[in-house]
């Protein structure tokens, strides 16, 4: 999927509108997420006049009489709108994509600068996203927030940040978020006389939004018509004929999977030359492991997600009684089996990253 995502601070004037045609044509946009559109009313013909094009469906979160107002739009030839959620600082679109037949969420991010409402965002969005039967979720935006101190500069910039730091990582880590890789600036927001510069906008998904598209990365763009850069969501992978064989690193570390490999390629009986045998063997072997690897591994977010409830369940009991001593030898296993997932969990991201 792609998705083009933009501060405007304000959509006054053609200048902005001819740039809006010009990205989303010359990117192919499939979703847009604007935020600041600075307007409490917007009407077809003007959302038609952004995109070039009236074959798209749009939503309109006016904020505060404008002010952190969002702008979510969509190619309707390639996403099939079902339904949303829309609060203060955000826009959650869900729908399907068409060319995969994937249903996913869109969520279109704005909050400002006060602390209270950013952690009212994070909080929102994570108990909308827990009760939420989707699980392919992106989410984009202008979060006016950090990870680290270098993220912010300015030589005016003295304020301490660390609070702020720490929900927003809290918030990612927490719900297991993944910051796509970045290509092009490492900052999105200039000030117009270059004292200052901060990587506030940025795109969060999940791990089954990178499952389904793997190279996916957010590419930043020349800043022209706002103080923000515009960020395009997009995943360059090709059709390079069939796909290679590989493997998951987390399953070296299963005990008897070399002999599982071994007895299973014995087994295979093809026929024809030495590189027809090969190649079908690895083909056999590919869809053994995929039916293995489902059976013995899982979905490791879904197994996480059990083991923390487990681990939940005994500390509530903890709180009103004693734990057994059979109790307490069981939440030491979760625990250990939790650090196992996050290690594998970490390995998984890794190799993607490098693959990518």
């Amino acid at each position: 999927m792609i998705i083009v995502n933009l501060n405007i601070r304000g959509m006054g004037g053609s200048t902005k509108a001819r740039y809006m045609r010009q990205i989303i044509a010359c990117e192919g946009a499939e979703v847009v997420c604007i935020q600041e559109t600075k307007t409490k009313e917007l009407s077809d013909a003007k959302c038609y006049s952004l995109w070039g094009d009236n074959k798209i469906g749009w939503l309109h979160n006016e904020g505060d009489n404008g002010s952190g107002s969002l702008l979510t739009m969509w190619s309707k030839e390639d996403f099939s709108y079902m339904s949303h959620l829309m609060w203060k600082g955000f826009i959650v679109v869900i729908g399907i994509y068409l060319k995969s037949n994937i249903t996913c969420a869109v969520v279109n991010v704005y909050v400002n600068c006060n602390l209270n409402d950013k952690k009212m965002l994070w909080t929102e969005l994570s108990n909308i996203k827990a009760t939420s039967q989707v699980t392919v979720w992106c989410l984009c935006g202008d979060f006016n927030a950090t990870r680290s101190r270098s993220e912010r500069r300015g030589i005016h910039d003295r304020d301490d940040h660390s609070s702020e730091i720490r929900g927003f990582n809290t918030f990612i880590d927490s719900n297991l978020l993944i910051d796509l890789p970045i290509v092009g600036k490492k900052f999105t927001w200039f000030k117009s006389n270059g004292s200052a510069k901060s990587r506030l906008d940025r795109v969060l998904v999940f791990m089954e939004w990178m499952d389904k598209w793997p190279m996916c990365k957010q590419y930043v763009q020349p800043r022209e018509v706002s103080d923000h850069c515009t960020i395009v969501v997009k995943s360059l992978d090709k059709d390079w004929g069939p796909k290679p064989f590989r493997t998951i690193d987390a399953w070296l570390t299963k005990r008897g999977f070399s002999e599982l490999v071994k007895n299973n390629w014995n087994s295979y009986s093809v026929q024809g030359n030495a590189f027809v045998r090969f190649k079908e063997k690895l083909k056999c072997l590919k869809g053994d492991l995929k039916v293995w690897n489902r059976n013995v591994f899982g979905n490791i977010n879904t197994r996480k997600r059990r083991i923390l409830q487990e681990i939940e369940d005994l500390d509530c009991q903890y709180c009103n009684t004693t734990l057994t001593e059979g109790d307490r030898v069981k939440r030491r296993e979760l625990v250990i089996c939790m650090k196992e997932l996050d290690k594998k969990l970490d390995s998984l991201i890794c190799q993607k990253a490098r693959a990518s």
